[in-house]
Order: structure tokens, then C-alpha cells, then sequence
């Protein structure tokens, strides 16, 4: 019974249109399923690319930068296709003596602590000097010490300072990318021996740092480098006082061609000009007073008419 009720089932008329139908019911359905999905991966990715490009805003209203995108490499402050080479280094009191001899900057016959290093070129012609950080220019002025000098503020209180410029192209109130040319070259009073030069420090929360330690390192970087180097400072300072005592006990005679520790000094501030050798010294002073404290011929003759 049931095998003819299927062959009535199969010469019925509308049986195959009837399938067709559902094949092509259920075709239907499953493309529109896949467009659905698809659209949704669109819409996924859209959400996603737009999220990058907005801006985000702080609690005060202002706009904020993501971090990431900030915490730039630190470079050296001249071109990469520049054959440039640093003349004098930073001071550094863990350095060996030869790499601290040539931190020493030599002025009015007194030598005084690099605080930051030297750029200049083998030729001793100007070149551009470029931004090592992207930041904002606080300060353009003309030392008469250091010459023009620019200062850039960047992230993490990172200060960086170009001086010995001759020729400055930005001023106050510039935002700057890094690379970008700050100006040209020069030279400066204090920094004659360098010739044609830039002086570069790098400076965390108002301190100098070594620059050659972080370049081609994160900003973010410095401030942990920094505090390390704080406790070596510390420990430098403690053995220079016991040098200074032990050359006071022992008296012993220095070479004239080489630096001792009392004709170092740091590196005067910017507007803070070391003072000229033209003043007399304590010892000068009294040799000149006894100088006019010895008698006269006339006293002497006197002297020997009353005896």
C-alpha cells in the first residue's frame, strides 16, 4: 500500500514544480545569509579602522595623544646622510680617564664638565641641525656664552637644548617633528677648540643626561636610565671629596700639561659666563701689601742718625 501511494504521489502534476520551488526557496535563503554575514565583517572592520582614527579627550576636554605614538627613538641632532662625528663627549664620573679628558672643555685656562656633547664634521663647515625629538620650542635666545641656542620640551620631562647655532629657522611657540632643521651650525666663546659646531644635551626633569646612552632608545626610557645614574653621580661625588682630601695630606706636584681636579669645574649655565682671568688673586694681594711696607732710604738714614 505504501509503495502505490508514493507512485500515485509521483504522477501528480504539481510535485516537481513544488520541489523546484523549495530548492530554490532554500538557495535564496542562503545567499542572503551569507550577504548578511559578510556585511557584518564590513561593518566590524569599519568600526575597527574608525576607532583608530578618533580622537580621544581627556576628563578636561583636551585632546590626548595615545602613548604609543609618542614615545619616539631618540636621534642625533644632525641628518642621517651626515658625516658627523662627536668632538667632545659628556662627562660622565664612571667613564674611563681618557673618555673624561675628553669631556673637559678648556676656557680662560680653566676646564670645566661637558653637560652634553658635541657634533660637528671632519671639513669644520656648517650643517643643518635637525630636531632629535618631536616636541615644542620653549625657548630661541642669543647667550653670549653659548651663542643662539633653542630649546625643545618633549614627553616624560625630556628637555633637549641645540646651542653653538648660527643660524636659527623656528621660533618660540613652534611645534616640530622630529628631523625637522632647527638651523644652522656655528660656533660659540665657549666652545672654541670644536670650531663649527652643535652643543646637544638631553635633560630629564631638568638634569643633564648622557646622550650617546640613549640613542636610538625609547623617550620613555630615559627616566629609568636617569635615577641609576643619579646614585653613580652620588658615589663619583663621594670619591672626588676623598681624592680632594688625599691631594691636600700628600702636596705632591701635577704636570702643567695635564688637568687636576681643582682646575675642573662644571660647565657654567647659560647667562652665567665664567669670570675673566684679569682679577688678582688673594696671594697677589698681599704680596702687594708687602710690598709698601718696606721702609724707605730716608727711613733707613734716619734710623742711623739716631743711633
Amino acid at each position: 500500500m505504501t509503495k502505490l501511494k508514493f507512485k500515485r504521489l509521483m504522477r501528480k502534476k504539481w510535485l516537481y514544480p513544488a520541489l523546484y520551488l523549495a530548492v530554490a526557496a532554500l538557495v535564496l535563503v542562503g545567499v542572503f545569509w551569507y550577504q548578511q554575514s559578510s556585511n557584518d565583517v564590513a561593518d566590524q572592520l569599519n568600526e575597527g579602522n574608525q576607532a583608530e582614527d578618533d580622537v580621544f579627550v581627556n576628563e578636561d576636554g583636551e585632546e590626548a595623544v595615545p602613548v604609543t605614538g609618542q614615545d619616539e627613538n631618540l636621534e642625533m641632532p644632525v641628518t642621517s646622510d651626515l658625516e658627523a662625528a662627536i668632538v667632545t663627549k659628556y662627562f660622565d664620573y664612571e667613564a674611563a680617564d681618557d673618555e673624561q679628558e675628553s669631556a673637559l672643555v678648556l676656557y680662560n685656562n680653566k676646564y670645566y664638565q661637558s653637560k652634553g656633547i658635541d657634533v660637528a664634521t671632519s671639513e669644520g663647515e656648517a650643517f643643518d641641525v635637525t630636531a632629535a625629538l618631536s616636541g615644542t620650542v620653549t625657548e630661541v635666545k642669543e647667550d653670549p656664552l653659548y651663542g643662539n641656542v633653542v630649546e625643545l620640551t618633549h614627553d616624560n620631562d625630556v628637555t633637549t637644548v641645540y646651542s653653538s647655532l648660527g643660524e636659527v629657522a623656528i621660533q618660540s611657540g613652534d611645534e616640530v617633528k622630529q628631523g625637522d632643521v632647527l638651523g644652522q651650525s656655528g660656533q660659540n666663546s665657549f666652545g672654541q677648540e670644536s670650531g663649527v659646531h652643535v652643543h646637544f644635551e638631553v635633560r630629564k626633569d631638568g638634569e643633564p643626561v648622557n646622550p650617546e646612552t640613549f640613542f636610538g632608545q625609547a623617550v620613555s626610557t630615559i627616566e629609568a636610565a636617569e635615577a641609576t645614574s643619579e646614585e653613580g653621580s652620588e658615589g663619583s661625588e663621594e670619591s672626588e671629596e676623598a681624592a680632594e682630601d688625599e691631594s691636600i695630606l700628600e702636596d705632591e706636584p701635577t704636570p702643567e700639561d695635564e688637568p687636576t681636579e681643582s682646575d675642573i669645574e662644571p660647565a657654567p649655565e647659560q647667562d652665567d659666563a665664567p669670570e675673566e682671568d684679569g682679577e688678582g688673586t688673594e696671594s697677589d694681594d698681599a704680596g702687594e701689601g708687602e710690598d709698601t711696607e718696606e721702609p724707605s732710604l730716608e727711613d733707613e738714614s734716619s734710623s742711623s742718625t739716631q743711633s
